[in-house]
């Protein structure tokens, strides 16, 4: 204990530097800068978080520049403060004109919101998406593609309204806003590659859509990678949403439901086979793969 006691004497009564240690506290301004500073610096990225970030820290050296100047009267530590207050207030208004400067026409606002706002996409990587990009309206009972004709040139997403999608005259599942209306043949190809459509999408309302032309849209692709990314990952979950609704649309025999993640032991789900003739089953495939 008394070591402890000579170890706090040495640091705070015999300090080298601090003979004299102020003994009241600093006023509210002072805290409240403290508290600001803190506060600031749990901000987040994009530009939001930009503008959450400089303005909580330029009101905190705004407070800081008030203490030195009333309490502590140092023109120093004033003119220092003023200057990263002053430094701050011009990053937040400039981050403020570039967020007010990006506007968007309905189509994209939805667009953005409803599925790549989610995803954390920022605004400037949206408008970048955007600019590349063209809506176009397709009217009721229109084809957007015919099955053996149109070339596979573009890709679009769906934003408003619902596409029919039929091969070969059979209805095989619908497009609703929100989704690719040929995610599965632009992943098809490769970007070298020319293709047609395999089936006819057709709109069962007035619908309208976001468009990227082919060689334009590997271009951007090419040249930012966050976008290539997510549109990969987007593209990707479009095509899986797609299986599974024509999953859902496929029985066998007795009503039996059709996985086609495991399309040779679909068996298995009928209650009529036995667990030998399941295993005999699985023993076989697993032989014919083998050779």
């Amino acid at each position: 204990m008394e070591r402890n006691s000579s170890l706090w004497k040495n640091l705070i009564d015999e300090h080298p530097v601090c003979t004299i240690w102020k003994q009241e506290a600093e006023g509210a301004i002072y805290h409240l800068a403290s508290i600001l500073f803190v506060v600031g610096f749990m901000g987040g990225s994009g530009f939001f978080g930009l503008l959450y970030v400089f303005s909580l820290l330029g009101l905190g050296f705004l407070c800081s520049a008030i203490w030195a100047w009333v309490d502590v009267c140092a023109a120093d530590i004033f003119s220092w403060n003023f200057i990263l207050f002053v430094i701050c207030f011009m990053r937040f208004v400039h981050i403020a004109y570039q967020v007010r400067s990006i506007t968007f026409a309905r189509e994209f606002q939805l667009l953005y919101s409803s599925l790549f706002q989610p995803l954390g996409t920022s605004l400037p990587d949206f408008r970048t998406i955007a600019m590349s990009s063209e809506v176009v309206t397709l009217e009721k009972e229109h084809c957007y593609a015919m099955q053996g004709k149109t070339s596979i040139d573009k890709l679009s997403l769906l934003v408003s309204g619902r596409i029919r999608v039929t091969v070969d005259g059979e209805f095989l599942h619908y497009i609703f806003p929100f989704q690719f209306l040929d995610s599965p043949e632009w992943d098809s190809l490769k970007p070298t590659e020319e293709g047609i459509f395999q089936v006819t999408l057709t709109a069962e309302t007035d619908c309208r859509y976001v468009s990227w032309r082919r060689k334009k849209l590997y271009l951007l692709l090419a040249q930012h990678r966050y976008i290539s990314r997510l549109f990969s990952v987007l593209i990707g979950s479009d095509i899986a949403d797609k299986l599974y609704a024509l999953n859902d649309r496929v029985y066998i025999g007795k009503r039996y439901h059709y996985d086609i993640r495991l399309p040779n032991f679909y068996q298995m789900s009928s209650p009529e086979m036995s667990r030998s003739a399941l295993t005999e089953h699985f023993q076989n495939s697993r032989r014919h793969c083998d050779k």
